[in-house]
Parts: C-alpha cells; structure tokens; sequence
C-alpha cells in the first residue's frame, strides 16, 4: 500500500534509503580432513580465503628497489625482508601467508622463514614449508600446534621483479627532455601486497607497518607515515640512503604505499597553512611542479580536508597528506592512506593548457580519495564482496567536497549525468549483480577485481542524511571493519535517536536496494492516481534467471510535483501497486522523482506524457534542470525496454532547439549516442544527421554571440560544458561554419607549432574535428604533439583526438602502437583500442586487432596493465547484426578455455547487449528513419 509521511528534518534520509589454496601432503590432510567417509574436503592451502587463526599485529619491512638491470639476468629487481608479528587465537600447526611471485632465501634452518615466538616462549619446530601458486600462499607446516594467545614473529628474505606490469612493487618508465627515467611505486590493492612482501593480504587482517626503503643516493623514498631518519650507508659495498617512516596506523595491506623515485624525477611542493597540523605534500616530475602543475592540487587539498574533518566530525588521524602523479598508473587514484598515487592526468592541472573539465576531474577525484581517508581507510569494509561500503559513498562524497571547494561550480547537480545515468545503463542488465553479493562467491583476485565497477561506485550516491550515523559508525568501528548491515544498525539508531518517521526499519528498507540487483520503472497513470513499479529492464524478453527474496520489488520514496508546485511530502510505494488520489491530475501535468533523488526510472500515462510536452515547448524551465534531462534519458530508455514508442523518446528532443542549459542537452546527446551507434551504419544516418544540426544550430550561434565570437569563454561552469557540446556536435553534423572554424584553428596552430591559440576548453573538440576532416598531415602533426606533450591530460586530449581520423591506414597503424609500450604506454593502450572503435571507420579494425591481439594481451600484459573490461565494453559498443553476435560467440567460444578474467562479466554483458542490440535494431530502425525524416522536411 501507499503511504504518505510528512517530510521532517531528515526528509532526505527517507530519499537515502530508496537507494540505496608434496602430492604427499595434501593426499595427508585430505585424508585427515574427511576421516573415513570419503567427503572431498579442500585442504587449507587449496582455499582462496585465509583462516581466521592467526590475526596480523604488525610487520616490520625493508626493501631495496634496484633502479638498473641486474647484469646477469637483465631484469630490474628489489630484494628485502620481513618479520610480521601475529597473534594465534586458536591453536593451529599450520600458517598460511599469501605470496605471489616472491622467491625466497633459505636460512639457518634450510627453511625459508625462521619462526619465533615472543616473551621468551618457544616456538614449534617448523616441519616443511612450500609455495602454492594457485592459491597464492607461502605453506608453513609446523611439527607442534601454535598456542593460543601466544604471538610469533615470522621473518623471512625474498627477491622479486620490479616488473612494469602496474601491481605490487613495480617499475615505471617515462622520457623527459630525450632521457630515460625509472621510477619505482605500488600499487598493493586489491590483492598485490603478497607480490611485494609475504603478509596477510586480506583487508580484514589490519596490522601496523613498519617500513625502511633502501634506495640509491640521489633518490627520493616516500611511504604511508612521514619520514623519521634519512641516511646514507654501504650494504655488500653499494652506497645506499636509507628511509625510514614513522609506524603506519593500523590499517590493511593493500593500502600500503612505496614509490622511489630520482630526486630529479621526483619533486613536491607543500603547503605552509595550518590545516590542523598536517603537512600536505604534491609530489610530482620536477619539470611539471616547476611549470606550476601541482599548484591547483595544493590549493584544493587543504580546505578540502577541513571540510571532511568537519563533515566527519574526526579529525585526520595522520601527520601528513602527501598525494603523488605517476606516469604509469593502473586506476585513475589509490587512497594509501597519508600516500595517496594518482595518474599524471587526474591530479596535474596548468591553467594554460588544461581545461575546466580536468580542473572538475582533478577537484572531485581528489575529494574522492581523501574521503577514503576515513570511510575506507579508518573504517573498511570486511570483505571484498561489499566494495559499495568503501567507493559509493567515496563517490558521493567526492561531489560535496568538491562542491565546497569550487561552490560556484554547482557540482553537486552532475550526480545524476555523471554517477546515476552511468549504472541505470548497466543495472539494466539481466547481468548485472546486487551491491553485496554472497562473501563465498567472491574469492578470486580475478573476481575481486570485477567488484570495482560502475554498481559498486555509483548505485548508492544518496547518502545524505546518512551523515547523522557516520559519527557514531566511523568511531564505533575505527581501525576495524565492518560489513553492510553494521551502516545499517547505526543508521537506525540515529533515526530513533531525531524522531525519523520512516515506514519500515532501515535495513527492511535498504536491504531490497542492497542484495538484488537492478531498479524498478515506477509508472505514474494520473488518469487514476494509481502508482505501480516493476523491475526495469532494457531487453524486456530477457530471462531473468536469479531470484531474488525480495521478487524484484523495492521499498519507492516518491517526491513529485503538480503542475510546478512541489508536494510537500514523501509518499512510499511499498508494493506492487498502489494508489494515490492527489496525483489524479487532470488537465495538470505530474513530475515525479524531483531532481532525481530517487533511484528509479518513471513513466506516465500517455496524456501526462503530452502535457510534459507541452509544457517543454512553452515554457520548459518551469520543470527544474535536472528532470528536463532526466525526462529526456527516463524516455529514450523507456522506448528501449518497450515501455513507450520510439516516437515518443525521440519527441523529448524537440523542444531542444530553446534549450540552452547544460544537463539537458548532455543527456539528449548521451542517449542519441545510442542511435548513432546502432544506425550510422544505415540509411538513417543521414537524416538524423540533419535534424540534430537543425536542433543544435540555436546552440551554436548561442555561443557564438555569448563568448563575442569565440575571442572568450562563458563564465558558467556548465555553459563552458555546454559551449563544447554546441560545438562538437555542430561540428559533427556537419556545420559548415563550425568545420570552417576548428580547421582554421588547428592549421594556425600546425604553421606556429610554439603558439597553440586554441581554448584548453575547446582542444579536444577542435583537435577530433580538424583530424576527421583533415588527412596524414594533420595526423603527423598531432602524433608529434602527443609524445611532445609535457602535461598528462595535454597528451590525453592529443591521444584521444588521434582515433578521430577516418583514415584506415592511419587508425590501423595507431592500434599496432598499443603492442609497443615506447609509444603508447601500457595504461593507455585501451583508451586507445576503444577511441578508435568507437569511431565508425574504425570500429570493425578494433574489433579485428582485438580478437588478433586477444592472446598476447591477455597473457602478456596481464591484469595490472590492461583494462580488459572496458576494451570489451567498447570494441563492442556498435554490435546489432547477427553476423557480429557469431563472430563475438565464435571469440568467447575460441578463447573461453584461457577465460577472461576480470572481463568475463563484460564478455557477458557484450553478449547480452548485442542480443538487445539486433531486437531493438529490427523493431525500431523503419519508425527511426520515418521521425527523422519527417522532421527535416
């Protein structure tokens, strides 16, 4: 049934809550394990998850990156050793340890690790110890039980590759000014710490650190605690500084840091305010914190600080904030607590060349990874099998620290285009997967990996009014780690404490959100004020095939409005259906799901639909910005799923001649991105071509007179996204005036190399236009450009705009440079591979490198190098013919043995679309190519 609540002082908390492991050995313990009954049990080491005897206090650890080739090998190495501490809460004679990739030195007792224990107690006599690779563990078996109670210090010496694969402790290589540079850095998480150091490499095993770098004179050690002494030594006749940090905070092994870098390489600069004793620290290339690169970032981390101090209500439990760009980085940042590593092009920003999109990228992405510095870091979560714990809120925070940092910018309405219409797109999908999942389920590094995805980031973003809970929980919880429902009970308790009028307990209502998967399409008849819901799907004959308890039906707040006039109170869909008598409109139109801070999609009775309309072509600023847009991407995939016609969806765009606001006009473009993909292969091409000129044109010359003929740039932060979108698509459809314009441009800046007069704003628009129209000459010159480029996100528009030539020849030759990490680097090579499929002279040749090249990438580049997920998402982006369905089935039927790794959910979900794909390209493409016509005559 429907029922109304008054909304009180934590209304937006009732909007929150919508969202939200010898053959000998193992033949013994297999037979010790399952006795006389013949069960097949798993020994120890066979099983992926640690026991729960031996709990990590802390590790003292120093290791020693060579920054040149051995002589004898050629490879580029580190040596150390360790002693972790741990305490035995039940008695046990085995240890396991994670290791990957490690080889060890035999020590006194011709093992590879000497066991002690503490107070002078005696430790077991170690009986064999060997590696198991699958599982990654290094196996002690012991010849006496460990007691409980009782800690041990087990100490052992290893080597390992400083290989350039971007896991663990690895090596980066970068030019600068016709010199070759080597850094060394980390990348621990999620499962890499064992590839650098033997350790209990699972986040519920938090420990104190204790760490030593030894490094070559002249170079730069950095890790999670600040430093405490600094000195120069000979070890085995090599001069050396050794580093040592203060003692990390009790926290898990993968957010351990240890970049070494050149003192040239590596340079910071550091902010003398007083933010509540913390030294904050930008390190970077020197050449790019001489240009003044870090200099935004600086500024951005001090008050951004302040304000999660605030917002937490705990102070920054660290004496230092150090962030640091690396030139090969595998994610786009990694929060290391008090260390956090970001790529060259997310935190480097040169207000001369970059624009104010990487100034947007670098404010919120920052903000994200200190907000790691409590929800993540001071808190985590207890198992992989719950990353929304740590990156939802990460993520929904990020946009209110930016937001108080840059308040002019008014980041916070961006959610919905940035973060909500991302994962309507995929938990749409038959193949997506509920925000917690069963902990049994997730215990691969492989599957891991695919938990950090767009759901785990971006499906629970309403966190508001959960605030009032996070004071309690962050404390309550601190140095420790927790799972969902722990939120949940502080969350309840801060809804008793303030009175919250709520119609069920918290986690009957945040449980349906959390454990199924997907969203319901509430469906809105104001013909009879009768509200119903349903599980919304893009492919409406897809078979859902796992049940869910809650039978796809979530607990719906409804804020809504009647014609103009927001309804003051929260009305609940808790069933199938119910009706509401008020939303009986008449000749009035209703808007539900006001400024979209509910996560669901509506749909109306079709009269509703005309006055919306109506409404859009008189006077559409009476409906708020954020629905304008949502109205538009609720329509396009609502005909998707079947639910509206095709005629419909496309009709919202009509009224976009008079639009000039941002969020609208974006998400008209998102979703007609759809149409080209599936139609510009067709007949339909050209026509729709034609009426998005038309539509855009008003944009165009808006601009055009706004910025007094292009000679500057809007002060708005979203005009100065909406003057990009006005000209790309111009452009794009072919304006003459437009075309005219980025090729006078870019042929000014090709006869003045030394002199690029172009917008930072409008570069990576002018550059695509200008190499689409232009030929080889263009291109040379915008290859020489990126490998001159001397600022990260510089390159990245250069790199980008390079697949937007519609030579074969050229687009053929630039995919081969992804095999070569010397030109392109090796975590740039999917951008690359899907920025040429996504362009339509280049699509079918990604698509063919990529099922070529699939082996060697997949075996030689490995998981840390290689994005395989989104390679597959984008080479498949265009699939809607069953020719490219059997060609994609023939490719997961050829390479299904080696499996797909962290892709294997995007090789479903390729599958699964491209299906969707064919249907919607048959029932759809006649009524298509009719609309657009008929509206360009």
């Amino acid at each position: 049934m429907g029922k109304s609540y008054r909304v009180s002082k934590l209304c937006v908390l009732c909007v929150v809550l919508a969202l939200v492991s010898v053959a000998t050995l193992v033949t013994l313990w297999t037979l010790a394990l399952t006795g006389d009954d013949g069960d097949d049990v798993t020994a120890p080491w066979d099983s992926y998850r640690l026991p729960t005897d031996l709990v990590p206090k802390f590790y003292n650890i120093t290791l020693w990156p060579r920054l040149s080739r051995h002589p004898d090998t050629g490879l580029y190495i580190f040596t150390g050793h360790s002693t972790v501490q741990f305490e035995c809460v039940k008695e046990t004679d085995l240890i396991l340890i994670h290791s990957n990739k490690l080889n060890y030195t035999k020590l006194d007792e011709a093992h590879i690790v000497r066991l002690t224990a503490s107070g002078g107690a005696s430790a077991p006599i170690i009986k064999s110890t060997w590696l198991q690779p699958k599982t990654q563990y290094l196996v002690i078996e012991l010849n006496g039980k460990l007691s409980q109670g009782q800690t041990y210090q087990l100490y052992a010496e290893f080597t390992g590759e400083l290989a350039d694969d971007l896991a663990g402790f690895y090596r980066s290589e970068y030019e600068e000014d016709g010199v070759r540079k080597i850094v060394a850095t980390s990348q621990m998480h999620p499962t890499h710490a064992r590839k650098t150091f033997p350790c209990f490499d699972e986040p519920a095993m938090k420990a104190v650190f204790h760490m030593t770098l030894i490094h070559p004179p002249g170079t730069v050690a950095l890790s999670n605690g600040m430093e405490t002494d600094v000195v120069d030594a000979t070890i085995d006749g090599v001069a050396v500084t050794q580093t040592k940090f203060e003692p990390s905070k009790k926290m898990s092994s993968y957010l351990l840091a240890i970049p070494v870098a050149s003192e040239s390489i590596c340079s910071y600069i550091i902010d003398r305010r007083v933010f509540f004793r913390v030294q904050i620290r930008i390190w970077a290339r020197r050449k790019a914190i001489e240009q003044g690169q870090g200099d935004y970032a600086l500024n951005v981390t001090g008050p951004v600080l302040d304000f999660f101090q605030s917002y937490y209500n705990i102070s920054y439990p660290l004496s230092k904030s150090d962030q640091i760009a690396l030139p090969d980085f595998y994610f786009g940042a990694m929060e290391n607590w008090g260390l956090v590593t970001y790529r060259e092009t997310n935190l480097l920003y040169d207000p001369a060349t970059s624009s104010n999109s990487n100034k947007e990228t670098t404010a919120t992405i920052i903000a994200h990874e200190l907000a790691h510095m409590w929800f993540g870091n001071l808190v985590t979560l207890r198992w992989w099998n719950e990353v929304w714990l740590n990156e939802g809120f990460a993520s929904y925070v990020a946009y209110l620290g930016a937001d108080y940092a840059e308040p002019t910018w008014n980041v916070k309405d961006l959610i919905v285009l940035d973060d909500v219409h991302r994962v309507f797109a995929v938990d749409a999908l038959t193949s997506s997967h509920p925000l917690t999942s069963k902990e049994d389920s997730i215990v691969l590094p492989e599957q891991i990996t695919e938990q950090f995805d767009t759901i785990s980031y971006s499906k629970l973003h309403f966190w508001g009014s959960v605030m009032l809970a996070i004071f309690s929980y962050l404390n309550h919880f601190a140095y420790s780690n927790t799972v969902g429902n722990d939120l949940w009970q502080h969350l309840q308790m801060a809804v008793t404490d303030n009175d919250v009028l709520l119609p069920r307990p918290v986690q009957d209502i945040m449980n349906p959100w959390v454990l199924q998967m997907g969203f319901p399409v509430v469906t809105v008849d104001t013909a009879s004020g009768k509200v119903s819901q349903q599980h919304f799907l893009l492919d409406p004959e897809s078979n859902v095939t796992v049940d869910s308890p809650y039978k796809y039906e979530w607990p719906v707040p409804v804020r809504w409005m009647k014609a103009g006039e927001v309804q003051t109170d929260i009305w609940w869909l808790l069933e199938k259906e119910a009706v509401n008598p008020d939303m009986r409109s008449g000749a009035s139109w209703v808007l539900a799901n006001i400024n979209v801070t509910g996560f669901y999609r509506v749909n109306y009775d079709l009269g509703n639909w005309e006055r919306l309309f109506t409404q859009l072509s008189t006077d559409h600023q009476v409906i708020p910005v954020i629905n304008r847009a949502q109205l538009v991407d609720d329509a396009f995939n609502l005909a998707r799923a079947q639910l509206v016609s095709t005629t419909l969806a496309l009709r919202t765009t009509s009224y976009l001649s008079l639009e000039m606001d941002f969020m609208p006009w974006q998400s008209a473009l998102d979703n007609l991105n759809y149409y080209y993909l599936m139609l510009d292969r067709t007949e339909v091409y050209q026509p729709m071509q034609d009426y998005l000129k038309k539509q855009v044109t008003p944009l165009f010359m808006h601009f055009k007179n706004l910025t007094s003929d292009w000679t500057h740039v809007p002060e708005g932060h979203t005009d100065q996204y909406n003057q990009v979108n006005a000209v790309r698509t111009a452009c794009r459809t072919g304006l003459t005036e437009c075309q005219n314009l980025t090729s006078t441009w870019f042929r000014q800046w090709m006869e003045n190399p030394q002199h690029n007069t172009i917008h930072p704003n409008l570069r990576s628009v002018v550059y695509c236009s200008a190499m689409a129209a232009g030929g080889e000459a263009e291109w040379e010159f915008g290859w020489v450009q990126f490998k001159e480029a001397s600022l990260a996100s510089e390159a990245s528009k250069l790199m980008s705009a390079l697949s937007c030539t519609s030579d074969t020849q050229l687009l053929q030759r630039y995919l081969s440079f992804t095999l070569n990490s010397t030109l392109i680097r090796k975590q740039d090579a999917t951008s690359v591979i899907t920025s040429v499929a996504a362009n339509r002279a280049g699509q079918s040749l990604a698509w063919s490198f990529v099922r070529d090249q699939w082996e060697y990438m997949f075996t030689q580049y490995g998981v840390g190098s290689f994005s395989f997920a989104s390679m597959i998402t984008g080479v498949t982006a265009r699939f809607s013919t069953s020719d490219e369905l059997q060609q994609l089935e023939e490719f997961v039927e050829q390479n299904g043995a080696a499996g797909f790794g962290s892709a294997s959910l995007a090789v479903d979900q390729a599958l699964e679309r491209t299906r969707a794909n064919i249907k919607w390209l048959q029932q759809n493409q006649q009524e298509v190519l009719d609309w657009f016509s008929s509206q360009t005559h």
